[in-house]
């Protein structure tokens, strides 16, 4: 399959929850999921309701490692940023929030809900994984939710992430793993390859 035709898919499945969370989709969407996965409401409280409302994830990276005061975290494939704000609350006004995303729709609400966030240490940034648009040794920590897995080239990715980590960074992901054969048909599957 056509990698860009596969972003293509994926920027249409998350343009569809940053225009309505509320619909029915095929995976979870919202503070009811986020809740589930673990996040502490003390969290979500904090977090601009319109953002966690459009949260996507498969899980809780912050269970796999937390960012310390000062350091700089990347979020891969931020969507509106919840994971974004998470990091910058726990980072705290020395440290930098960076949310990524190939989706221009999601990083417009995330970039909304920043202007009125404390501290001022949010940012977030259009761009494809396979192609950090960042200096190398950037970041202390690289976060991914649920998105490596809808990736295309998932080599050139790790390169990528390992490129912009400093010496000593870590990376946390919570996604999707394949433990058995995919079928041709499904590996063909564009709606698949999104969701």
């Amino acid at each position: 399959m056509d990698p860009e035709q596969l972003r293509h898919q994926v920027r249409e499945k998350y343009r569809a929850v940053a225009a309505a969370p509320e619909d029915h989709f095929r995976y979870p969407v919202g503070r009811e999921s986020a809740q589930g996965l673990g996040y502490p409401p003390e969290w979500l409280e904090r977090i601009p309701a319109e953002v966690v409302d459009r949260f996507v994830g498969v899980g809780n990276p912050f269970d796999v490692a937390r960012p310390e005061p000062g350091q700089r975290v990347l979020d891969l494939g931020c969507g509106c940023g919840m994971d974004v704000f998470v990091a910058s609350i726990l980072v705290g006004e020395t440290g930098s929030a960076v949310g990524l995303d190939m989706t221009e729709e999601m990083i417009h609400r995330g970039r909304l809900a920043a202007k009125d966030w404390s501290p001022r240490n949010v940012s977030f940034e259009i761009g494809n994984i396979e192609e950090l648009p960042f200096d190398d040794r950037a970041f202390d920590l690289v976060l991914s939710n649920g998105v490596l897995n809808l990736v295309p080239d998932k080599d050139r990715a790790f390169r990528e992430i390992a490129r912009v980590l400093r010496p000593g960074g870590r990376f946390a992901a919570a996604d999707l793993l394949v433990v058995d054969t995919i079928p041709d048909e499904l590996l063909a599957s564009k709606d698949a390859w999104s969701t």
